[in-house]
């Protein structure tokens, strides 16, 4: 079986979606659904079972899972940057991974995981996925470091060449419609665009960036899963990896192709950043992809532009989530 925890959620049901593409359905979806529409997600999807987050981690713990797992996926995880409660984060994001982590390795299930760019913190320290450059990084908010933690501890305990971490940067794409304020800024001027006519963007703060033109590397998550899918192939490839595409873009670009996509004339407000965010905002972020070329991985990315234009027309518009029927 292959097991991708966060199953329901953005990155996790898109994974699902491209193992269908695929022609692999023996997938167990392993989710908490709450009271969101999450579950929209699964229902163009092909899976064996779903089981609850609670539910997994106790049969892994007790050693009575009713399967056997050949690729257990790990993207469950609080992706809120904003989130406050570290001690559920820690729990969370940082001991649910372990467990999963030795229970992989045990196992020799192939273990893939989510961490995030959010390590990198300010990007003072560059944005080198160099397992070696680990220690060096100061993520800005809880949520970066619960990911850094983990990071951390694999290599610590010396498995980090055993596993795949993935650093995602600012990915976006249908199936994230349930993310609320952590929805891509795509989405959300997709739906600013259809009420009032403009976008709103925050102001920048730092002298050597005008309005607008803060920036950052986007990545359509087509190519995250054509990545992922990439190293379930690749027995043998291990280690932490950069998920971007290397080309830093400003929101002012990003915005300006939601409204080409709509067919709408761009109409931009600049408005004030809240005060909680100025001291932890990224004005630049950019990954360096050069060790996952190294690893074999050829495919060309979306760039900005036909990637926005895929997910506007395709999805946003029409209304559509990632279906496998299609």
């Amino acid at each position: 079986m292959i097991v991708v925890t966060g199953g329901a959620g953005f990155i996790g049901s898109a994974i699902v979606w491209k193992l269908n593409q695929l022609g692999e359905k023996e997938i167990i979806i392993v989710d908490e659904l709450g009271q969101d529409d999450k579950w929209k997600n699964l229902t163009g999807l092909n899976f064996i079972d779903f089981y609850h987050k609670d539910d997994f981690i106790s049969m892994v713990m007790d050693g009575n899972l009713p399967f056997e797992v050949e690729t257990l996926i790990h993207m469950g995880a609080c992706s809120s940057t904003t989130e406050k409660d570290a001690d559920y984060l820690f729990d969370n994001n940082f001991r649910y991974s372990q467990e999963l982590a030795k229970f992989s390795l045990t196992h020799r299930a192939k273990f893939i995981y989510a961490s995030s760019a959010a390590t990198y913190g300010d990007g003072s320290d560059g944005y080198s996925d160099n397992e070696k450059l680990l220690f060096n990084l100061r993520p800005l908010n809880m949520y970066g470091y619960s990911k850094q933690l983990f990071d951390a501890w694999l290599y610590k305990t010396g498995v980090i060449d055993e596993v795949v971490g993935l650093k995602f940067f600012n990915v976006y794409g249908p199936n994230e419609y349930h993310k609320g304020d952590m929805r891509s800024v795509i989405h959300k001027s997709f739906g600013q665009i259809k009420e009032t006519g403009k976008v709103k963007l925050f102001k920048s703060y730092n002298p050597q960036y005008a309005d607008g033109e803060q920036l950052r590397d986007f990545i359509y998550v087509k190519d995250v899963v054509d990545i992922i899918s990439f190293f379930i192939e690749q027995k043998d490839k291990f280690g932490i990896y950069n998920v971007g595409t290397g080309d830093a873009r400003s929101w002012n670009d990003l915005v300006k192709s939601v409204f080409n996509s709509m067919g709408k004339p761009a109409n931009i407000e600049y408005i004030e950043m809240p005060d909680y965010l100025k001291s932890k905002y990224q004005y630049f972020t950019q990954a360096e992809m050069k060790k996952l070329r190294e690893a074999g991985y050829t495919k060309e990315f979306y760039s900005l532009e036909s990637g926005v234009e895929d997910y506007v027309k395709n999805y946003l518009i029409p209304g559509k989530y990632l279906d496998s029927k299609i």
